[in-house]
């Protein structure tokens, strides 16, 4: 396997592609809305790698090296001699919801040979809970599944995503990667600290949150965040929920999309199940960025502490926000995990796709920085 890594400036690719593009069998293409919709892009990559499979998302913010940048094209183009490889994409709007998509998709991909799934999805339309809720009834979590929902800066007003198309809304794309030679490590943890006394949703549907303990749950936000209250929904992604879905289960993080001050409630980009035990988040820096670098450390369980030949970072637009001008020390943090020789693309999302431990299901998390790693053997 190689991977080699682009930027698209001035309409050109950058560095020029390499004499082997022909070979290139997917491509992987992250950047800002609005340059990202530009058809002129995907004409660009289609006219460098006609062959390929080219899988585009919107994002809000894009990873390459050890480098943070907005407003930009990112582009790893990847070959291999031992895998092969089936691209999908579905609609959700020819689906009853979110979960009938993922259940769709996941047959198209499925063959007895599955080693992995990538996905890419619409971060505003598409429900990630719901979705990965159908992918895993089909793969039962013995088929690994990672990957994010697109994003659109700060703005969380629509997303995009397309397969061998100039991306649009509502889309989801996957690719299945065949056969015993590829080797998938993932790692996913947030660094945030709880706060405050575990409450329970009483109140919920799907990802729309009414009531915890009885109380509407928007006045419980406003009262924690004080001064940041009236800057919702973005001041939100300081503050995530903690939650719980059983009690044996390993919490997941979850950010606030949007609020509805007539209805009274809060939109989360996951589900927030009536039962479930929810506490609030708050940002520690140094610990964001130790996650970092403990989720890289995880993603050697598959590879055997072989360096990997790609790492694909996928990280929440809340950690992008806190961070600040401290964005890049999580990236390099990671870097310092594999070492030179291991290429490094991603981007800032509205979800990550990752189980939580090797041969779990894959979940939806908000708020992590999560790790994809490949090595062909």
């Amino acid at each position: 396997m190689k991977a080699h890594l682009y930027k698209i400036t001035q309409n050109q690719i950058v560095p020029s592609a390499q004499p082997t593009a022909s070979n290139v069998q997917l491509v992987l293409a992250f950047g800002a809305k609005e340059r990202i919709a530009d058809p002129l892009a995907y004409q660009i990559l289609r006219e460098t790698w006609p062959t390929a499979n080219i899988m585009l998302c919107s994002t809000a913010g894009e990873i390459v090296g050890t480098e943070v940048h907005d407003d930009s094209i990112v582009v790893c183009a990847m070959s291999f001699d031992k895998t092969n490889m089936i691209a999908t994409e579905v609609d959700l709007c020819n689906f009853e919801d979110s979960r009938a998509a993922g259940i769709a998709l996941a047959h198209t991909l499925y063959r007895p040979d599955l080693s992995y799934v990538l996905l890419f999805s619409d971060g505003e339309n598409v429900n990630g809970s719901a979705l990965i809720e159908g992918i895993n009834e089909v793969y039962k979590g013995k088929i690994p599944v990672t990957g994010g929902l697109a994003g659109d800066g700060n703005r969380f007003e629509s997303t995009l995503v397309g397969l061998n198309r100039v991306p649009e809304s509502g889309k989801i794309a996957g690719v299945g990667f065949y056969g015993p030679h590829i080797k998938i490590g993932h790692g996913s943890l947030g660094g945030w600290d709880v706060f405050g006394i575990e409450r329970t949703i009483t109140k919920s549907q799907g990802n729309v949150l009414y009531e915890i303990d009885d109380t509407n749950a928007l006045a419980i936000y406003k009262d924690y965040l004080g001064k940041y209250a009236h800057e919702l929904p973005g001041s939100a992604l300081l503050f995530p929920l903690s939650i719980t879905l059983q009690d044996n289960d390993q919490p997941v993080v979850r950010t606030i999309l949007s609020i509805d001050n007539e209805r009274q409630c809060l939109t989360f980009a996951g589900d927030v199940p009536i039962g479930a035990k929810a506490r609030l988040m708050k940002a520690n820096f140094d610990r964001l960025i130790d996650a970092a670098s403990q989720a890289a450390e995880a993603t050697f369980t598959a590879t055997l502490d072989t360096p990997p030949q790609l790492a694909l970072l996928i990280s929440c637009v809340g950690r992008k926000i806190i961070l600040k001008h401290r964005v890049e020390e999580e990236v390099e943090a990671v870097s310092e995990i594999f070492g030179d020789q291991t290429p490094i693309i991603g981007f800032y999302s509205y979800g990550e796709l990752s189980p939580f431990n090797q041969g779990n299901k894959c979940q939806l998390h908000n708020q992590t920085m999560t790790i994809t790693t490949f090595l062909e053997i």
